[in-house]
């Protein structure tokens, strides 16, 4: 094994775009990439291309029916079928389509890939994550599930367990229900409560089915969750089912959108807070998925102030060069935000809140506490379905 960390790039992902209006705007992975080069991040790992997926591996997850319908919107926009989520305010349809959502669930299966056959022992794909697609349908700005892919292709290539565990602030809903039956794969989401934010799914009490029930994990968080209660839910949940699990390999998918100053929903997570999950997801591949760790993007629509930092905090780890909250961002890339789109650029790689502090909960716990309740929701739904003490 080279041990060599990759970065899984495409310029052509840049042209997932529905348009000047859509919130999820390209030019935030333009600019992540060109401030993971900016920090010299880029010297650190072997970037690298992949083919787009193709036929077959699409199929791994989607219905046939589906991905020609996204070709015959992808050729023809004005004709896009909204029965299949095509041609919606949330999945525009655009010339293209097809081909680009392609490479961008090609880059995260060769992820998958070059981890699985010991090519990488961590590879990032900062333009995947897109968790919302279902077998036979687009959903939440997302065409083709390439988490999904990714995790089909690792089951695929031989792979006995595959953790995913989600930290966007919506729910993994696509990725659950490609698994909901399968036990060879636990999918854990950490997400805002469906009550205030879209899909409305991923209540505590959804957790598999069939030969899969207790497979599918859900921390429903109330708005308004911060730093400290945002750490103690994934510590309190996430460790110790990993730990039972011992998956062959980690995927996580790092939405920056549980931050403050996201638009679209209604957490207050710090990018301080965001680096210290992407640490300890790191942590958890290491020690109970021999280091093996496909790590991907996905929401995230603060696209200058958040964005581009979180996921250069997130490449830096996975290159085993982890960037100090306290680095001042390359002027030359300050200035490119500001040619690009007239906003001002942050000029450290903090929100001013590390170190973040929270409460383990093996401490205890406030039943008057919504945080709490969320927690204890989860483990009293899923824990006992795994053998696990509530």
């Amino acid at each position: 094994m080279s041990g060599r960390a990759q970065l899984m790039w495409d310029e052509a992902v840049t042209g997932y775009d529905f348009g000047p209006d859509h919130p999820m705007d390209p030019v935030r992975l333009e600019l992540t990439r060109n401030l993971v080069g900016a920090l010299g991040l880029d010297r650190e790992l072997a970037v690298v291309g992949a083919k787009p997926a193709g036929e077959s591996t699409l199929r791994l997850v989607h219905r046939e029916d589906y991905v020609e319908a996204v070709k015959a919107a992808s050729a023809d926009p004005a004709a896009a079928d909204q029965g299949y989520g095509l041609g919606t305010m949330d999945d525009p349809a655009f010339l293209g389509m097809h081909e680009v959502s392609s490479v961008i669930a090609g880059l995260s299966v060769g992820a998958a890939e070059a981890v699985w056959r010991g090519d990488a022992l961590h590879a990032v794909n900062f333009a995947g994550g897109l968790h919302h697609a279902m077998p036979g349908g687009a959903s939440g700005f997302c065409i083709y599930n390439d988490a999904s892919l990714a995790i089909a292709r690792l089951l695929e290539l031989g792979a006995e367990r595959v953790a995913y565990v989600d930290v966007d602030v919506h729910h993994g809903d696509g990725v659950q229900a490609a698994f909901w039956e399968d036990p060879r794969v636990l999918t854990i989401s950490l997400h805002e409560h469906p009550r205030t934010l879209f899909p409305q799914t991923g209540w505590p009490e959804e957790t598999g089915a069939g030969a899969g029930e207790g497979s599918a994990v859900n921390v429903a968080l109330p708005a308004g969750t911060g730093d400290a209660g945002w750490l103690r839910a994934f510590h309190a949940v996430v460790p110790e089912l990993i730990a039972d699990f011992r998956p062959d390999v980690l995927v996580t998918q790092h939405g920056a959108d549980t931050h403050f100053e996201d638009p679209l929903a209604h957490l207050a997570v710090s990018l301080d807070a965001q680096r210290a999950v992407q640490v300890a997801c790191h942590e958890l591949a290491h020690e109970y998925a021999g280091g093996k760790w496909v790590a991907l993007g996905g929401g995230g629509y603060a696209v200058v102030e958040v964005v581009p930092r979180s996921w250069a905090h997130l490449v830096g780890i996975v290159a085993g060069r982890e960037v100090a909250p306290e680095t001042v961002i390359p002027e030359s890339w300050r200035a490119e935000v500001f040619a690009r789109t007239r906003q001002l650029a942050p000029v450290r790689m903090t929100d001013g809140r590390w170190p973040v502090e929270w409460g383990v909960w093996e401490a205890g716990y406030d039943p008057a506490d919504r945080l709490d309740q969320a927690v204890l929701a989860t483990r009293r739904a899923v824990f006992p379905l795994r053998g696990l003490l509530a």
